[in-house]
């Protein structure tokens, strides 16, 4: 801010001193050349009279040449005499003679043609003109001229006078103003850039304190050592200083003790809810001898208890999270198992909801340093919430590895996610739709808990998609836990569905939504009817509004009437280094009629 009110003072500053130099150059300008030409005139008027006096008094028997050459001595005499208007200058008499040639004191002289046709009007004339000298040099002269009344015929009488002195004046004259305009606009400089170190030193404590208190150095404060303007904004700076250090410290401890609650309630709450497992336990021992209705809310107890058991540890896991004693058991581990190990722990909700999983890995080893309990946790979370949001349609695991990185993506093409849901599904307790039914239980923290699971590792966890089409959820690990990655090993957009998204436009989106086929369980035709291939090929495809295409494999095998086998199984596919997991059941017979995009399930006590 100083440097740019200082520059705009200079460049004011300096405009002005041109402006006035300018215009005082001019005046004096003026001035000089004025005098010089008034003079000129009065000194012309002399010099015509002192001529015709010479020639009348020459005898007529000279030549012209030695009439003139005398009248022009005899100026020079005249200009000898002290006289108060008298001016330098350098006579030189013209007479045109009646043959055309022309005769001149001093002899071979020249004077401009224009200001002598001037002259043989009978004008009193002048000009500024440029006058060569014997030693080759030449000077800026006004060259004044008059004719005369002489007994010689075409007599005229000129005068060169010398600007030499007016230039010289005048070039002191800018000197001294470009001078004095450096020094004045340095002095303006300088009393600018006091005043504004003045001004704008406070605002600079104010700038460095606010900077201070953003890092986190909430004592910080203004000095306050006047009563103007600045010290009232130092004193109102002060006390919103105190105001936000008490909210943020109230903030700080009400975050404490929130924590602290959440922590001892799950821990309080694990010695009674032992003892109603216990209970629970027994009950469920003796199921086959109790009434029918009785039996039903035994079980009705049990799987609740589960999902107790399961809430109690993620709020004790998230309590860890949030005081900041999560720790990592890094080891040197395959991340290809963590993958199997969490894939097999979904195979029932799999097999429940007809849902293929396909996994695609390498087949080499793929090794990082990490905690394989969290990583085939937060793919357990991914997995698992994947299936149950696919509406029948595959989930696709993908890992790509590379030198300092791997990438996992999980994608499905079910109910997908409305445009700014990609970091709410990632928030505690968060549905997309509270209506939903949600088959695989849960508790609301599964994602929140994979993505501080994440963190520790140094990784990402992303997500993206498309209401209709489907989601896709990014897992990026580092090869060593907090090491920079340079480059993302696996993109977070789906290819085709990038690649579709640049063919389409709204009114085939539209059209393909049309003819969109319906879930597994919904009525796609009138009975007896058959769906063809070719209609699938017209519009058979998830298509967001926006004209991206999320392509449905599973409902290429409904139009076409192929379907797999209901059992679980593993697929060798055609690609080295994929493997695809299969399993579908049609109705789910468990699962409670809540949960969220965002719970965690899969969990050991369900298996």
């Amino acid at each position: 801010m100083q440097a740019r009110v200082i520059g705009m003072i200079l460049i004011a500053s300096t405009v002005v001193m041109v402006i006035l130099a300018y215009a005082l150059i001019s005046v004096l300008t003026q001035r000089l050349v004025g005098q010089k030409e008034d003079v000129a005139r009065q000194e012309l008027d002399r010099a015509r009279v002192a001529v015709e006096q010479q020639i009348n008094a020459t005898g007529t028997a000279n030549s012209v040449q030695v009439r003139i050459n005398s009248a022009r001595a005899a100026l020079g005499q005249m200009s000898a005499q002290p006289v108060d208007t008298q001016a330098v200058y350098e006579p030189v008499i013209v007479v045109d003679n009646e043959d055309g040639s022309v005769t001149t004191s001093p002899e071979g002289y020249h004077v401009p043609e224009n200001l002598r046709a001037l002259v043989d009007q009978g004008q009193l004339a002048q000009q500024y003109t440029s006058v060569d000298q014997a030693d080759g040099q030449s000077y800026n002269a006004l060259v004044v001229g008059t004719p005369t009344e002489s007994d010689i015929p075409g007599t005229q009488v000129y005068l060169v006078l010398s600007m030499e002195s007016e230039e010289s004046t005048m070039a002191l004259m800018r000197g001294l103003l470009s001078a004095a305009g450096v020094v004045v606009v340095v002095l303006l400089v300088g009393i600018a850039w006091l005043a504004t170190q003045q001004a704008i030193a406070p605002i600079r404590s104010a700038s460095r304190i606010a900077q201070r208190l953003a890092a986190g150095h909430l004592r910080e404060r203004m000095v306050v050592d006047t009563d103007d303007e600045m010290g009232r904004l130092a004193s109102s700076f002060n006390d919103m200083a105190d105001t936000l250090s008490k909210q943020i410290t109230q903030l700080e401890e009400y975050g404490d003790l929130q924590r602290q609650f959440t922590s001892d309630v799950s821990h309080e709450l694990r010695t009674p809810l032992t003892t109603v497992r216990m209970a629970a336990d027994m009950i469920a021992a003796d199921a086959d001898s109790l009434e029918p209705h009785t039996r039903r809310a035994a079980e009705l107890m049990t799987r609740e208890l589960d999902r107790f058991e399961e809430l109690l540890a993620d709020l004790l896991e998230i309590s860890r999270h949030d005081a900041g004693v999560a720790d990592l058991s890094s080891t040197s581990l395959d991340v290809r198992s963590c993958v199997h190990a969490a894939s097999s722990q979904v195979v029932h909700l799999a097999d429940e909801l007809d849902v293929e999983v396909r996994i695609n890995m390498p087949e080499e080893p793929v090794t990082i340093e990490g905690d394989s309990r969290r990583i085939e946790r937060v793919l357990r979370n991914l997995l698992a919430n994947a299936i149950d949001h696919s509406e029948g349609n595959p989930v696709t695991v993908d890992m790509v590895a590379t030198d300092e990185a791997v990438g996992i993506a999980v994608t499905d093409h079910g109910v997908g996610l409305k445009k700014g849901q990609e970091e709410l599904v990632f928030n505690r307790f968060w549905r997309a739709d509270a209506s939903r039914k949600r088959h695989s239980g849960g508790t609301g923290l599964g994602l929140a808990i994979a993505r501080e699971d994440v963190a520790l590792h140094g990784g990402t966890l992303d997500a993206i998609g498309y209401l209709g089409v489907g989601s896709r959820f990014r897992l990026i690990l580092p090869r060593v836990p907090n090491t920079r990655i340079e480059k993302e090993p696996i993109a977070l957009e789906v290819p085709h569905a990038v690649e579709e998204s640049e063919e389409s436009g709204a009114a085939q989106a539209n059209q393909a939504e049309s003819h969109r086929p319906h879930s597994v369980g919904e009525e796609t035709s009138a009975p007896g009817a058959t769906p063809s291939s070719a209609s699938y090929e017209q519009g058979a495809s998830a298509i967001h509004g926006d004209g991206i295409v999320w392509p449905s494999e599973r409902e290429k095998r409904l139009v076409s009437g192929v379907e797999p086998s209901p059992r679980s199984k593993f697929v060798k596919p055609e690609t080295p280094g994929a493997q695809s997991y299969s399993s579908q059941v049609a109705v789910d017979k468990k699962s409670p009629e809540a949960g969220s995009h965002g719970d965690e399930a899969g969990r050991e006590a369900q298996q």
